[in-house]
C-alpha cells in the first residue's frame, strides 16, 4: 500500500476531484491510500436529490460547500474536526460492498487508541453506541475506491443544522439518508489529543503491516489534471445540483401577512412546472409570474434575478423578489 499526500488541501471540491483522479488513473497493481480534511462542506451521494437533503438557509448563511461525491449512500457534513479516509484498490468481486475488510484497518487503529470500534449492520463505524464513520464505494472496470468519514470533534449542532433538509415537502426519486446518532471520538478518548496527532496514529497503525509508510508522489501534471477536474465538475452546478433527481416540492410560507402555496416540478435541477396560490393575491392571475420561473435553474441568485423583471406589486402586496426567491428555495420560514 502507497499513501498519496494531498498538500494540506482542505477545499472539499479539489479534494473530491484528487480522489477520483487517483481512481481512475493509477497503476491498479498498487493499493493507495488518502487522508484528508475538508473545510465545512455537505457531501451528498450520487443518487441523492441536494434539494431534499439539506437546510439550504443554513448552509447558505454560514457558506458551507455542497458538493456530490461519485459513491452512493447518504448525505454527510465535513469540517476540519472530520478526518476522512480512502482505501484505493484493484477491482476483484470479493472487495465489493466488502466493508468488513476494508474498515479492518480503521478498526484496528481505533481500537488501539482506546475506542470501542466495530462495523454496523449499515456498514457504518459505531462506538460507545452512536456513529463514528460512514461509509461508501464507487468501482470502475480496475478500480475500486472505499472511503469514509471519522468524527473526531466536528462542530456538531452546524452537522445537525446542515443536514436538516425539509424531507416532508420533497417528493423525489432520489435516496434519502438514514440519520444515525453520531458521536466525536474525541470526547471519548483518555487525555487530549489533537487532529494532527489523531490523523498521524490512523496512519502509522494502518501502514504498520506493510512495515511503515511508503508515499506515492503525484507529479505536476498530474495536479494539473486534477484542477481541472475540480473546475470542470466539482465546481459546476450542474454536477451538484443539476444531477438530483426530479422532484416535487411543495411549499406553504406567511410573508407579510399573506399565505404563499407553491408547487414546483423539479427535473435536473430545472423549474419544468410551478403553480403559486396567495390568499392575499391582488386578483391578477398567476400565470405570468409562473412563466417567468418555469426554465430556470431551482437556485435562489437565478431566482433573485428573474424576479427583478417582474412587478411582484401586480400578484402580492408589498412582497420584494429577495423574499419570493427565498420562499421559493426553502430560505425563509415556513408554516408548520
Amino acid at each position: 500500500m502507497l499513501f498519496i499526500d494531498n498538500s494540506g488541501i482542505t477545499d472539499p471540491r479539489l479534494n473530491l476531484a484528487f480522489e477520483e483522479y487517483c481512481l481512475r488513473n493509477l497503476d491498479p497493481q498498487h493499493d493507495y491510500l488518502l487522508l484528508y480534511i475538508n473545510e465545512p462542506a455537505v457531501i451528498i451521494g450520487r443518487s441523492q436529490n441536494a434539494f431534499q437533503e439539506i437546510d439550504h438557509a443554513f448552509v447558505r448563511q454560514k457558506e458551507i460547500h455542497v458538493v456530490r461525491r461519485i459513491s452512493g449512500g447518504g448525505a454527510v457534513y465535513h469540517d476540519h474536526g472530520n478526518l476522512n479516509f480512502s482505501f484505493i484498490t484493484k477491482y476483484e468481486k470479493s472487495n465489493i460492498l466488502n466493508f468488513k475488510k476494508i474498515t479492518a484497518p480503521v478498526i484496528k487503529a481505533l481500537q488501539g487508541l482506546g475506542v470501542p470500534a466495530e462495523l454496523s449492520e449499515r456498514n457504518n463505524i459505531f462506538a460507545f453506541g452512536m456513529k463514528i464513520s460512514g461509509m461508501a464505494q464507487y468501482s470502475t472496470k480496475k478500480s475500486i475506491v472505499s472511503h469514509g468519514t471519522l468524527l473526531f470533534d466536528v462542530e456538531m449542532q452546524d452537522l445537525a443544522r446542515a443536514l436538516k433538509g425539509k424531507v416532508e415537502q420533497t417528493d423525489s426519486r432520489g435516496v434519502p439518508s438514514v440519520r444515525s446518532r453520531v458521536t466525536n471520538i474525541c470526547e471519548h478518548l483518555v487525555g487530549y489529543m489533537d487532529m494532527d496527532t489523531f490523523k498521524n496514529s490512523i496512519q502509522d497503525s494502518i501502514f504498520a503491516p506493510y512495515g511503515g509508510m511508503r508515499e506515492k508522489k503525484l507529479t505536476d501534471k498530474d495536479w494539473k489534471d486534477i484542477h481541472l477536474l475540480s473546475k470542470e465538475k466539482y465546481h459546476a452546478w450542474e454536477w451538484n445540483y443539476g444531477k438530483s433527481p426530479e422532484c416535487r416540492i411543495r411549499r406553504t410560507a406567511r410573508l407579510n401577512d399573506c399565505r404563499i402555496d407553491l408547487d414546483l416540478m423539479v427535473k435536473g435541477g430545472i423549474v419544468k412546472n410551478i403553480k403559486i396560490c396567495g390568499d392575499s393575491a391582488c386578483g391578477n392571475d398567476m400565470q405570468g409570474l409562473e412563466a417567468v420561473l418555469t426554465g430556470r435553474r431551482y437556485d435562489l441568485d437565478e431566482f433573485k434575478r428573474a424576479l427583478c423583471s417582474v412587478d411582484l406589486q401586480c400578484y402580492f402586496w408589498q412582497l420584494t423578489p429577495d423574499k419570493l426567491a427565498n420562499c421559493l428555495c426553502g430560505c425563509y420560514p415556513e408554516e408548520s
